[in-house]
């Protein structure tokens, strides 16, 4: 057709006039022209080389969830570990695709109906040792039966600042964890020392009680209950206790109170140190104190 000859300018129409009135690229002109035997190349994926193959980096993935110390970490923890742990940089989208096709991902949780939003908004803080979140489960152990897990969270860094298990879990009990947040946190035990300190808790009988209230009062804190049917006011804790359960009570046995409460302590301390969170731009809830308390001083000075 570019040859054809204009019956007006006795000219030839030329490729360019034929290309832009059919609407197409001079080139797909010219690559699809009779005579034309050049062999295509076969398509490769767009974009920059990686420095790792597909099959090299599920590998180093398989590798990071394999010694990983916690169990059922999804992408994004992997992509942070790859990272944190081996100097790996790579996008989430690449880890969560390969993950997927190598049958890594953990199992999706069933969908929850959820009621009104009571608690809009956030419960987290800016700084440490603001709020505190408490909360009860448990377990069964080989010769007690069940036995009564209590703990408290911190709600800006995520750290447990206090673990105990009991048997008869009594209004008593459930201070213990309190008792060691303040200890480990404010230094002391006396009267007025968190001041300030809020302690989030639901509406059970024993942070309800008036020696668990009273308790609050005489180390200055001040109680914060959250709305009744709302868990989600407690998330913090709430969330916690999954971990707990998935990452401790779920796989391990004990025979009573005392190894849980021992198993408990150590891995509290393993938590606290390897446990990323994506929220702090998945730094453990202990780097993320001390990076807090470092800039506090960094500003003081």
């Amino acid at each position: 057709m570019s040859r054809a000859v204009s019956p007006s300018t006795n000219r030839p129409y030329g490729v360019k006039r034929v290309t832009d009135e059919w609407g197409i690229a001079r080139s797909t002109y010219y690559d699809r022209r009779p005579g034309n035997t050049r062999e295509r190349p076969a398509p490769k994926k767009r974009g920059p080389k990686t420095e790792l193959t597909d099959a090299e980096l599920t590998a180093e993935i398989r590798k990071v969830l394999v010694g990983s110390r916690f169990l059922g970490e999804g992408h994004r923890k992997a992509w942070a570990r790859l990272r944190r742990e081996k100097g790996i940089r790579t996008s989430k989208e690449r880890v969560l695709r390969l993950m997927r096709e190598a049958n890594l991902l953990a199992q999706p949780r069933g969908k929850r109906v959820l009621g009104p939003h009571t608690h809009d908004g956030t419960i987290t803080t800016e700084r440490p040792d603001v709020m505190w979140g408490t909360d009860a489960t448990g377990t069964f152990t080989l010769t007690q039966g069940l036995v009564t897990v209590f703990f408290a969270i911190d709600h800006c860094t995520g750290e447990c600042v206090g673990i105990h298990a009991a048997k008869r879990g009594t209004r008593f009990e459930a201070l213990e964890p309190i008792r060691q947040g303040v200890r480990s946190s404010f230094g002391d035990f006396k009267q007025g020392i968190a001041r300030g300190l809020q302690i989030r808790h639901d509406h059970g009988s024993q942070y309800m009680s008036d020696h668990f209230q009273a308790e609050l009062r005489f180390l200055g804190m001040e109680s914060s209950p959250s709305f009744v049917r709302a868990p989600e006011g407690n998330g913090v804790a709430e969330r916690f206790a999954r971990t707990l359960k998935e990452q401790l009570l779920w796989i391990h046995t004990f025979a009573d109170a005392e190894e849980l409460r021992l198993a408990l302590h150590a891995w509290v301390k393993t938590y606290n140190e390897g446990w990323l969170v994506a929220r702090h731009g998945y730094r453990t809830p202990a780097q993320v104190r001390r990076d807090l308390i470092a800039a506090s001083a960094e500003v003081a000075a």
